[in-house]
């Protein structure tokens, strides 16, 4: 499978493919270490929607080809695609764009993996931080970034950082605009694991492989209670408890325990 775009257009700058149950997304601009411009979000976008749309996609995994992830945004290839406005509005467009993406891919009922492959600052580190797992490279350098340039993150950074990091580092982070290895970025808690560069895509690989055997309905729900939105604790908790009883009557939940009583492999159906 392939993302479908339209005839007569050119998706060289994402690139969307099947392995196994897994769909990996791909920013190919490396000689722009895949900076994000309107048409690479747009069809970010729609790579989104096709893994959304398809129930026999379980993951979906976002790369970027060379030496980098993705630098941010390229505001001069944005302001050059011709939209209407002065400048402050194609950017004031842009962002809402990216903005509107990034919620779609944080919200996908499907786990979400980055595979970090290089270098990942300002919206390249946004991008990263709306998936559920993070993967990277041992060469990979992570930083925001917008402080360098007199610019504040608009895309979700100023929310999501300090939520996986902590408020102190998120604002060490962005206040310096530094960038930091994978190491540090594991020890931070920014990033999950770290690999040789050579194993990243088999190691995420194994993950999704081993997602595929879950229930999709059991890591959808599990995902869902998870985010909790802006709830309470005990209101979260309270919710836990609802949908625990609900997901009682469910065909994977009772499934999953007649394979474990019978010692054999379940055979999950997404209900």
């Amino acid at each position: 499978m392939t993302v479908a775009f339209n005839p007569g257009e050119s998706p060289a700058e994402v690139a969307a493919h099947l392995r196994g149950t897994s769909l990996w997304v791909t920013l190919t601009r490396p000689e722009a270490f895949n900076a994000l411009t309107s048409s690479s979000v747009e069809l970010l976008g729609r790579a989104v929607k096709a893994a959304s749309s398809d129930a026999t996609i379980r993951s979906l995994v976002i790369t970027g080809s060379g030496t980098g992830f993705c630098a941010g945004a390229d505001l001069k290839a944005v302001l050059a695609r011709g939209h209407s406005g002065t400048a402050n509005e194609v950017t004031a467009q842009f962002l809402r764009q990216v903005g509107d993406v990034f919620n779609q891919i944080e919200s996908l009922p499907i786990p979400t993996i980055a595979a970090v492959n290089g270098i990942t600052v300002a919206g390249g580190l946004e991008l990263m931080l709306c998936c559920d797992i993070v993967i990277a490279s041992a060469k990979a350098r992570l930083g925001d970034g917008h402080a360098n340039f007199g610019q504040i993150p608009g895309g979700g950074g100023t929310v999501r950082l300090p939520r996986r990091i902590g408020k102190s580092r998120a604002k060490h982070l962005m206040f310096t605009g530094q960038t930091i290895d994978a190491t540090r970025a594991e020890a931070w808690g920014l990033v999950d694991e770290v690999c040789e560069p050579d194993s990243l895509e088999s190691r995420v690989e194994e993950i999704t492989n081993e997602i595929a055997q879950k229930s999709s309905l059991v890591l959808s729900r599990m995902k869902a209670l998870v985010e909790g939105g802006d709830l309470s604790a005990k209101e979260q908790l309270e919710g836990e408890l609802r949908l625990s009883a609900e997901h009682m009557l469910s065909h994977d939940r009772n499934e999953g325990l007649a394979a474990f009583t019978e010692k054999r492999v379940p055979k999950y159906l997404g209900r």
